[in-house]
């Protein structure tokens, strides 16, 4: 019982195919598919860095602001000797100028 539909050599036809199947040929890029990426990349980095100055970026430099922010804000009882302006007597005397 025979095809008779198919052409004389479809076997090695269909072998060729096969073999192309199993062993793929190497994809390759478009071209200039590297520079538009590497452009890409460069213009999505320069977006997240207009959002903070240079200096900014470092951390040792935001470390220090923080340290210079926290040091800087609250009532000063940290640059004050203990007792420098607050009266440690009974607070409903009045304070003798």
């Amino acid at each position: 019982m025979s095809n008779s539909d198919l052409p004389p050599g479809s076997d090695k036809d269909w072998g060729k195919l096969l073999h192309q199947l199993r062993f793929p040929p190497r994809a390759e890029p478009q071209p200039f598919f590297y520079a538009r990426v590497h452009a890409r990349l460069l213009a999505q980095a320069d977006a997240a860095n207009a959002l903070l100055p240079n200096w900014l970026r470092k951390p040792a430099y935001a470390a220090a602001l923080c340290a210079l922010v926290l040091a800087m804000s609250g009532d000063g009882a940290v640059a004050a000797p203990a007792g420098a302006g607050y009266p440690t007597s009974n607070p409903a005397q009045p304070l003798a100028r």
